[in-house]
Protein backbone atom coordinates (compact mmCIF):
# COMPACT_ATOMS: atom_id res chain seq x y z
CA UNK A 1 0.00 0.00 0.00
CA UNK A 2 1.59 3.42 -1.15
CA UNK A 3 2.26 6.15 1.51
CA UNK A 4 -0.52 7.85 0.60
CA UNK A 5 -3.06 5.50 0.83
CA UNK A 6 -2.09 4.66 4.28
CA UNK A 7 -2.38 9.00 4.79
CA UNK A 8 -5.83 8.28 3.37
CA UNK A 9 -7.08 5.63 5.78
CA UNK A 10 -5.62 7.39 8.72
CA UNK A 11 -7.41 10.09 7.70
CA UNK A 12 -10.57 8.06 7.37
CA UNK A 13 -10.25 6.78 10.58
CA UNK A 14 -9.48 10.16 12.48
CA UNK A 15 -12.87 11.58 10.46
CA UNK A 16 -14.58 8.89 12.05
CA UNK A 17 -13.20 9.34 15.36
CA UNK A 18 -14.55 13.13 14.76
CA UNK A 19 -17.58 11.98 14.19
CA UNK A 20 -17.84 10.42 17.53
CA UNK A 21 -16.27 13.36 19.04
CA UNK A 22 -19.32 15.58 18.50
CA UNK A 23 -21.69 12.83 19.48
CA UNK A 24 -19.75 12.01 22.14
CA UNK A 25 -17.16 15.00 23.59
CA UNK A 26 -16.40 12.92 26.43
CA UNK A 27 -14.50 10.00 24.49
CA UNK A 28 -11.63 12.71 24.79
CA UNK A 29 -11.04 11.46 28.23
CA UNK A 30 -10.04 7.98 26.31
CA UNK A 31 -7.77 9.80 24.38
CA UNK A 32 -5.82 11.20 27.44
CA UNK A 33 -5.97 8.36 29.23
CA UNK A 34 -3.88 6.57 26.44
CA UNK A 35 -1.68 9.37 26.39
CA UNK A 36 -0.82 9.36 30.39
CA UNK A 37 -0.77 5.12 30.10
CA UNK A 38 2.39 5.38 26.89
CA UNK A 39 3.61 8.60 28.81
CA UNK A 40 4.33 6.26 31.77
CA UNK A 41 6.18 3.49 30.06
CA UNK A 42 10.00 3.14 31.11
CA UNK A 43 12.82 3.33 28.62
CA UNK A 44 9.84 5.26 26.28
CA UNK A 45 11.55 7.07 23.24
CA UNK A 46 12.28 10.86 23.54
CA UNK A 47 10.39 11.11 20.49
CA UNK A 48 7.51 9.16 21.37
CA UNK A 49 7.38 11.66 24.29
CA UNK A 50 7.60 14.57 22.96
CA UNK A 51 4.89 13.67 20.33
CA UNK A 52 2.62 11.97 23.35
CA UNK A 53 3.29 15.40 25.22
CA UNK A 54 2.00 17.50 21.90
CA UNK A 55 -1.28 15.28 21.82
CA UNK A 56 -1.89 16.04 25.42
CA UNK A 57 -1.40 19.54 25.28
CA UNK A 58 -3.83 19.84 22.11
CA UNK A 59 -6.53 17.70 24.41
CA UNK A 60 -5.92 19.70 27.41
CA UNK A 61 -5.73 23.67 26.25
CA UNK A 62 -8.05 23.13 22.93
CA UNK A 63 -12.09 23.04 22.79
CA UNK A 64 -13.37 19.74 21.35
CA UNK A 65 -14.11 22.26 18.28
CA UNK A 66 -10.57 22.35 17.67
CA UNK A 67 -9.65 18.96 18.08
CA UNK A 68 -12.25 17.70 15.60
CA UNK A 69 -11.29 20.06 13.21
CA UNK A 70 -7.41 18.67 13.36
CA UNK A 71 -8.76 15.04 13.06
CA UNK A 72 -10.39 16.14 9.83
CA UNK A 73 -7.56 18.41 8.85
CA UNK A 74 -5.77 16.90 5.58
CA UNK A 75 -2.76 19.40 6.37
CA UNK A 76 0.48 18.44 7.18
CA UNK A 77 0.65 19.16 10.78
CA UNK A 78 -2.61 16.99 11.34
CA UNK A 79 -0.98 13.97 9.19
CA UNK A 80 1.62 14.50 11.39
CA UNK A 81 0.05 13.73 14.59
CA UNK A 82 -1.79 10.90 13.20
CA UNK A 83 1.04 8.90 13.04
CA UNK A 84 0.79 8.87 16.76
CA UNK A 85 -3.15 9.29 17.40
CA UNK A 86 -4.33 8.72 21.00
CA UNK A 87 -7.49 8.18 19.90
CA UNK A 88 -6.79 4.20 20.24
CA UNK A 89 -9.90 2.51 21.36
CA UNK A 90 -12.87 4.48 19.80
CA UNK A 91 -13.71 2.93 17.04
CA UNK A 92 -14.31 -0.97 17.85
CA UNK A 93 -11.85 -3.67 16.24
CA UNK A 94 -14.67 -4.54 13.40
CA UNK A 95 -15.15 -0.64 12.65
CA UNK A 96 -10.79 -0.69 11.98
CA UNK A 97 -11.20 -3.73 9.99
CA UNK A 98 -13.79 -2.80 7.90
CA UNK A 99 -11.42 1.01 7.20
CA UNK A 100 -8.59 -1.16 6.64
CA UNK A 101 -10.00 -3.39 4.24
CA UNK A 102 -11.62 -0.82 2.31
CA UNK A 103 -8.21 0.71 1.68
CA UNK A 104 -7.18 -2.93 1.03
CA UNK A 105 -9.32 -3.20 -1.48
CA UNK A 106 -8.85 -0.16 -2.90
CA UNK A 107 -5.12 -0.84 -4.12
CA UNK A 108 -6.01 -3.51 -6.15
Amino acid sequence: MSHALLDQRSLEFDREIARRLRRDPGLIDLARQNLMRWLDRPNLAPSLERCYREWLAIIDESPIDDIIQLLEDDGENAQRLRQNSPFVGILSPEEVVMIKSYFRHATQ
